[in-house]
């Protein structure tokens, strides 16, 4: 979409397809060898914060920068995402060491930050911002070393070792800032098994760092442009007053230590968990919990539906004309509802539940997500079609044009108000205006047309079967209790779907709000089956209680009640964000209600979906069960 590079790996595959080919490596993915002093490219990814939800490119702070800066051409995904990797100043060589050097010095002259500047800098220090940076594709981490039992003495204490994304920019202490001007990088090599004739190779396992601050009367550098640090924790750090120009030394240092960790598992260590048995123990509670309860309504439905139609089958059609006999005679039950255009929903990521995407692949997640969604337009339309005919709808053209824009336009609206307000602030999490450019064209010129195309089959093709016809004149419904209210409906329906999938939604949400990573797509998938069993249960009994209070509009109350959990997402984000976050300003809030608004329409429509479909199926298959005189 916005380069060469990233149609490079369809050519190859398509390639491949046509002539005989040993293997293929998507790129980026793909194992580098480097050999003794071999350069190892240090690239700057973005800013990123928890508190401010914006992030910023590398060079929007006064960093040092090379003779020439040159940024990586992005896939539609990093675009997405905010990410504009870029190359950095710092040169690393592979297992050579560097004890200090100095960064963009002239002549031995420190770094003078402008006053500007300066209150830039401090500003993203209170802001808690982080620094990403990636070497060989591996992001930076910083180690943090947690005591597990505290209470114990120091000679039996248990060092719990846990990773931090990035670094932090800085810190404060007593109302003063400082800047964590020296980076001290620990690089991890695991060495390749080679021939006794051949060099050694070498790959790169893990990228960690270690941030401090220095102050500039501590470091000293000479000529050449290496430094000395200073010794023990004699130094102060380096302090930032914003209301002034400040001098200091960019520094960094380079240490290599030899790993067994071979290269195919060299991310273990960014994805480990520290409490992976609560998660394991959660999903286990909840699939228990889940199926227990699903096999019980399942028995209950089944035997009171047994009883029901048997005795139904055995009355006269007298008795027959009373309750919930008599409108299954009548066939309310099947009458269509006032409108029938259904948008269609964004396909899941199946790929990646199925660990077909790796995590060095930037943005591979979120473009795959945009693809699918724009080439699975042609099945939404194809089943939106049939459904349409089924209903007895006419009018196919407006059927197919409100299934195609009716949710993508929402989205595309909300992001785009959204995106004014990140354009305001400069960030770099502002979608590019040809990229925006770019996704209306696939809107329009992809997706819309393959919807049409689905739609018009779908139409054409043979409708479900009813197993009854429905009267011309509707029956008269009877006043209903307070319980069947849509309101206490949807507080009733979501309980259960929503409980067997909140402990995934927390390490979602904090996948996305605290920049963390989320790998756990095998939960994610076995908690989506769970979603899908609940909400189809769940359908079917409201539904069944409808019919049994003789309401047979049941169509669009269906779907609201079923897509019911939607309301508990959203009391469960308005809790997030205030017991979780740290947001307090207006623009990061806006972002976070306009993102989970867009998030909570997304889960009401696919739950809802789910559950307006197990419905249909459950009232054809009992109404098939009815005797017809």
């Amino acid at each position: 979409l916005s380069s060469e590079q990233d149609w490079m790996p369809w050519s190859l595959l398509l390639f491949s397809l046509m002539y005989e080919t040993s293997t293929f490596y998507v790129p980026g993915v793909a194992p580098i060898n480097f050999h003794q002093n071999d350069p190892v490219e240090i690239k700057a990814v973005k800013l990123t914060s928890s508190r401010t939800q914006l992030p910023y490119e590398y060079y929007s702070l006064p960093f040092c920068q090379p003779s020439k800066i040159t940024y990586k051409a992005e896939n539609l995904g990093e675009v997405l995402r905010g990410d504009r990797i870029v190359n950095t100043p710092f040169q690393v060589l592979m297992n050579s060491e560097k004890k200090c050097e100095v960064l963009c010095s002239q002549s031995n002259k420190p770094v003078t930050l402008t006053v500007e500047q300066s209150r830039l800098v401090a500003e993203r220090i209170t802001e808690d911002y982080y620094v990403h940076l990636i070497a060989d594709n591996l992001p930076v981490a910083t180690r943090l070393e947690l005591y597990s039992n505290r209470d114990s003495d120091d000679k039996k204490k248990e060092k719990d070792v846990q990773f931090e994304h990035g670094y932090r920019l800085g810190f404060t202490d007593v109302n003063k800032i400082y800047l964590h001007n020296h980076l001290s990088f620990i690089l991890y090599y695991h060495r390749e098994d080679m021939e006794e004739d051949q060099e050694h190779t070498y790959r790169v396992v893990r990228f960690e760092v270690i941030p401090q601050s220095i102050r500039l009367e501590d470091l000293k550098a000479d000529e050449k442009s290496s430094c000395t640090l200073p010794e023990g924790t004699n130094s102060s750090p380096q302090e930032i007053d914003p209301t002034k120009e400040n001098q200091l030394y960019f520094t960094y240092s380079v240490h290599w230590e030899e790993s067994d960790i071979k290269w195919a598992s060299r991310w273990d260590t960014y994805l480990t968990m520290s409490d992976v048995q609560i998660h394991w123990f959660s999903i286990i509670n909840s699939v228990v919990v889940v199926f227990f309860l699903s096999g019980i309504l399942s028995m209950i439905i089944i035997r009171t539906l047994r009883k029901d139609i048997a005795n139904y089958n055995k009355e006269d059609d007298i008795v027959r004309g009373l309750g919930w006999g008599g409108m299954k005679l009548d066939g309310e039950g099947r009458r269509t509802p006032p409108c029938l255009s259904l948008p269609s929903l964004p396909p899941s990521t199946v790929v990646a539940m199925l660990g077909m995407l790796s995590p060095s692949s930037r943005g591979a997640l979120m473009t795959t997500a945009c693809f699918l969604f724009m080439f699975m337009g042609v099945f939404g339309g194809f089943s939106a079609g049939r459904l349409y005919r089924t209903l007895k709808g006419h009018r196919w053209k407006k059927g197919a044009f409100c299934t195609a824009t009716l949710y993508p336009g929402v989205v595309f609206g909300i992001c785009f108000v959204l995106n004014c307000f990140i354009w305001g602030k400069h960030s770099s999490g502002a979608v590019p205006f040809p990229t925006m450019v770019a996704l209306l064209c696939m809107w329009f010129g992809i997706s819309l047309p393959l919807v049409y195309l689905g739609y018009y089959f779908g139409f054409r093709k043979q409708p479900y079967d009813n197993p009854v016809r429905t009267n011309q004149i509707p029956r008269q419904i009877p006043e209903q209790r307070w319980y069947m209210n849509r309101f206490v409906g949807i507080l009733m329906a979501g309980i259960l779907p929503f409980g067997a999938m909140f402990i995934e939604l927390f390490f979602i949400f904090s996948a996305i709000w605290e920049n963390q990573f989320y790998y756990l797509f095998g939960f994610l998938f076995l908690v989506f089956i769970i979603l899908v069993v609940s909400c189809s249960q769940i359908s079917i009994v409201m539904v069944y209680f409808q019919l049994c209070a003789e309401d047979y509009r049941w169509w669009w109350r269906n779907f609201l009640v079923s897509g019911g959990s939607a309301f508990y997402v959203l009391v469960y984000a308005i809790f997030y964000f205030v017991n979780k976050l740290d947001i307090v300003e207006f623009i990061p809030s806006l972002l976070y209600f306009g993102y989970t608004a867009l998030m909570v329409l997304s889960f009401w429509l696919l739950t809802g979906t789910i559950g307006f479909y197990a419905a249909y199926m459950f009232v054809r298959k009992i109404y098939a069960a009815v005797k017809i005189d």
